[in-house]
């Protein structure tokens, strides 16, 4: 029923209820939803979505169905949209983009983002580096309980672990972990950010393998893959300390 109201008001054009009805929806449900709106109307449909939510939408979306809305897209909204997005679902979309539109898509980016990008292109299919960011669990501080549970079941199935989460901030620095024990017993509408368990506890692993400089204030805007390279420590071996860590 909800479905057939969404297009009633889509031939009515009665955009700001429709607006309200898709604020309420699933980014997965609404991206399916999309696959049976007409090409020309769909972009009208994603500029009226709320900024974070049209870019959790378009990570959803099939990569034919990304590509028709890039080409659609201003610069400034296509800035918009990338800006939203996590670093992995970047490098995915671009990955999966003819080289028109990929380059278009990396001419709207910082140069310090553009790097990393490329840097995460270049790791060989089925490498660990390919697949280093879709193994854990992933939120913003800035999610509710809710939100942080539709994404857990949107990325759970690829990832080794659900019930350690990892909170990052949008250059993909760690900010701290909740578990899936504390976002059960929190409200729905709690915040991430309110109840994320920022570790103290494991400075000794860093330093027991020739990080001191881990209390540098340089260090604190580094990515762990970043400090591991310029120390020359394999980051899958600090990873799995930090997990069994974390699991105690």
């Amino acid at each position: 029923m909800q479905e057939e109201n969404i297009f009633e008001l889509i031939d009515g054009k009665k955009y700001a209820r429709l607006r309200e009805l898709l604020s309420e929806m699933n980014p997965a449900d609404i991206a399916q939803i999309c696959e049976d709106i007409p090409e020309r109307e769909l972009p009208v449909i994603f500029r009226i979505l709320p900024k974070e939510l049209a870019a959790e939408v378009f990570v959803e979306m099939d990569p034919d169905m990304q590509q028709l809305l890039i080409e659609a897209f201003s610069d400034t909204e296509l800035k918009e949209v990338m800006d939203e997005l996590f670093m992995d679902d970047t490098v995915d979309v671009i990955d999966e983009m003819p080289a028109t539109v990929a380059k278009r898509i990396l001419s709207q980016t910082d140069p310090k983002t553009r790097k990393m990008i490329n840097q995460l292109l270049a790791y060989p299919d089925d490498s660990a580096g390919s697949i280093m960011t879709t193994e854990y669990i992933d939120l913003k501080k800035d999610m509710t309980v809710e939100q942080a549970f539709d994404r857990i079941r949107a990325i759970g199935i690829d990832s080794e672990t659900i019930y350690t989460c990892y909170v990052i901030d949008r250059s993909r620095h760690l900010l701290g972990i909740v578990t899936v024990k504390d976002l059960l017993l929190n409200e729905k509408t709690c915040v991430i950010g309110d109840i994320m368990d920022a570790d103290e506890n494991t400075a000794p692993y860093f330093m027991e393998m020739g990080m001191h400089c881990l209390f540098c204030p340089a260090s604190r805007g580094e990515t762990l893959e970043e400090a591991c390279a310029v120390h020359g420590v394999p980051v899958e071996e600090m990873l799995e300390k930090l997990n069994k860590h974390f699991a105690e």
